[in-house]
């Protein structure tokens, strides 16, 4: 009978050995008595490897002794009462509840993965979006339609554009680059903009002002290239984020509709 209560007491100690759900958390590290776990330690491991940072030795290291300066000091914040401190307490609760915020924003988006189909339709889109071609333009921005008037009337008479743009542009970044804004594709700009780039042929300014929510432009097209769209798997990864971010948007504001919320 003792041999099979031997047996069996050996038989869970192994259990307990293999199985960390049956075993007492491995501790890295005791403060005064306290422990740190090696799970809150290889926690932040795991996020520094996903910063970029290799998991090393040294590493583990500086982050154990991290750890033990923070147990250090909460420890001494405690014994003066910080804990107890209405602010504190609310600080603390914003943090826990940010923690669960992200797990599961985490969780969301593992369980739903942004799939090969969507990424190839935002491809098509975006190349759709960009067109074929990509604009070298200047523009000249005023306030009012007469003062863009005026700036047409003085270019129809040999006034230079990038001058013009120096004095009179309210568009200050530009304008001390005489007008240029750089190369840059259609769908960059608001749309009375972009139509009205659209119809300007290499090196000729609009005729009549431009009207935008920035106030009146003459805008001139001074060259035109063919633009070459990165590939499908160059872009993928921003395209990845960019959805998935608008999935958790998509989700908030899901959740917001359903809260009752005064």
């Amino acid at each position: 009978m003792l041999k099979t209560v031997k047996i069996a007491a050996l038989a869970i100690i192994g259990i307990l050995a293999i199985n960390p759900a049956f075993a007492e958390d491995k501790s890295a590290a005791m403060v005064n008595g306290i422990s740190i776990p090696q799970a809150r330690i290889d926690l932040r491991v795991k996020a520094a490897a996903a910063q970029g940072q290799p998991d090393s030795p040294e590493l583990r290291k500086a982050i154990r002794e991290d750890m033990i300066n923070l147990e250090v000091v909460a420890q001494e914040a405690k014994k003066n009462g910080l804990d107890k401190n209405p602010e504190v307490i609310e600080q603390m609760e914003l943090a826990k509840g940010s923690v669960l915020v992200g797990a599961y924003v985490q969780d969301y988006a593992k369980s739903h993965p942004i799939t090969e189909d969507q990424l190839k339709q935002e491809y098509d889109k975006l190349k759709t979006t960009v067109g074929s071609n990509e604009y070298n333009v200047s523009h000249i921005l005023v306030d009012t339609e007469d003062e863009a008037k005026a700036i047409i009337a003085q270019l129809g008479k040999k006034g230079k554009f990038d001058k013009i743009a120096k004095a009179k542009s309210k568009d200050a970044g530009s304008a001390e680059k005489g007008g240029s804004l750089g190369w840059a594709v259609p769908s960059n700009f608001v749309p009375p903009f972009a139509n009205a780039l659209l119809s300007l042929k290499k090196g000729t300014y609009t005729k009549e002002p431009v009207k935008s929510q920035f106030g009146w432009h003459i805008i001139k097209l001074d060259d035109v290239r063919s633009l070459k769209v990165p590939s499908f798997e160059e872009l993928k990864p921003q395209m990845q984020q960019r959805l998935q971010q608008q999935t958790i948007q998509d989700l908030i504001t899901a959740l917001r509709s359903k809260a009752k919320i005064e």
